[in-house]
């Protein structure tokens, strides 16, 4: 199906586009990015650990400034950095000039981005920060650039020719600063011993967050919401507790409200044969003992586990110390939480 919507598009383009033209373009901007990249890599040195070193022992932040592409790819180390363990942010260069500079403290190390090394924005800021004490990573293409003498240290994102067949767009350069940027942020990531939960604490909204940080408590089902029946109740009773509540089972309780059981949807349709009279037939002779059982304070991607080992069931039993009833669980609410 996609490849008969690509081939249809191209037939409406009135042979704008010459497929093999196009593909042999599209190639070799992505072997010239790769190369810049494998030569970036081979050329790294004491630079890098330099840089690395500067930041890991930082007192502040990390302050990344760049203008135009070089900008977007500041923007994006910032961002990279604050969420893998180095606390940065992005100022643009204009805005620095016109009150940001503000932001930049002594205990500060600032990165600035310039393919030329020679953005005028970037360049005037450099005798303010001199004069703040703040530290500085020039990152270019250009180690005889003001910013690359200026700097502190200077890492090396220079490349043998834009992907551009023009030589002119921005490409093979801003790739070689964005992989560099990345590797900067990771190898810190690295050095700080930063872990997955770290990662999750700066990330609550993502996956990841939701399944190392969600408790039982946070989703299980609690007050009215909770199907529970005395250990004395008829299975008739039992029955119109589960219809009410919608978890496709109740919880059978002592008096002190510890669980003695478990009757579900499957229990049901196992004892109908057997049952002649359902309003006589007490729930504790057709509820099955020690169900699964789980305290509130579990993370709740592990109740996925719990509930996947055969016999595989649908609901989890919620329990304190002394095994009273605090709660349920059933697999639909990890769905709905994004667990699963």
């Amino acid at each position: 199906m996609g490849s008969r919507v690509t081939e249809a598009m191209a037939d409406t383009a009135l042979g704008a586009v010459d497929p093999a033209r196009a593909l042999a373009r599209a190639r070799q901007v992505l072997a010239t990015e790769a190369a810049a990249i494998t030569a970036l890599a081979e050329r790294l040195g004491a630079p890098f650990v330099a840089a690395l070193t500067l930041i890991l022992n930082c007192r502040g932040r990390v302050v990344v400034s760049g203008i135009g592409k070089s900008g977007h790819v500041a923007r994006k180390l910032a961002a990279t950095l604050a969420s893998t363990g180095t606390p940065a942010f992005f100022v643009h260069a204009s805005e620095a000039a016109h009150g940001d500079l503000g932001m930049i403290t002594p205990d500060d190390v600032v990165v600035v981005l310039s393919n030329s090394g020679e953005t005028d924005e970037l360049v005037s800021l450099l005798p303010h920060l001199k004069r703040e004490g703040a530290a500085i990573v020039a990152l270019t293409g250009n180690e005889q650039s003001s910013l690359a003498q200026a700097a502190d240290v200077h890492l090396d994102a220079a490349v043998d020719a834009e992907a551009c067949p023009l030589g002119l767009a921005p490409t093979a350069s801003t790739t070689a600063a964005l992989a560099l940027g990345d590797a900067l942020a990771l190898a810190l990531l690295e050095a700080r011993g930063f872990s997955a939960e770290d990662f999750a604490r700066s990330h609550p909204g993502g996956s990841l967050g939701r399944r190392l940080f969600t408790r039982v408590s946070d989703i299980m089902r609690t007050g009215d919401a909770l199907p529970v029946s005395p250990a004395t109740t008829t299975l008739a009773d039992a029955i119109v507790e589960m219809s009410r509540k919608g978890m496709g089972m109740t919880a059978i309780v002592d008096g002190d409200g510890r669980v003695e059981g478990i009757f579900t949807d499957g229990d049901l349709r196992r004892c109908l044969d057997q049952v002649r009279d359902v309003a006589a037939v007490k729930i504790a002779q057709l509820m099955t003992r020690n169900p699964r059982m789980v305290a509130p304070g579990r993370l709740a991607v592990d109740c996925v586990e719990a509930m996947e080992t055969p016999p595989k069931v649908s609901q989890l039993l919620v329990v304190d110390g002394q095994r009273r009833l605090v709660g349920a669980l059933h697999l639909h609410d990890l769905f709905r939480a994004r667990i699963v």
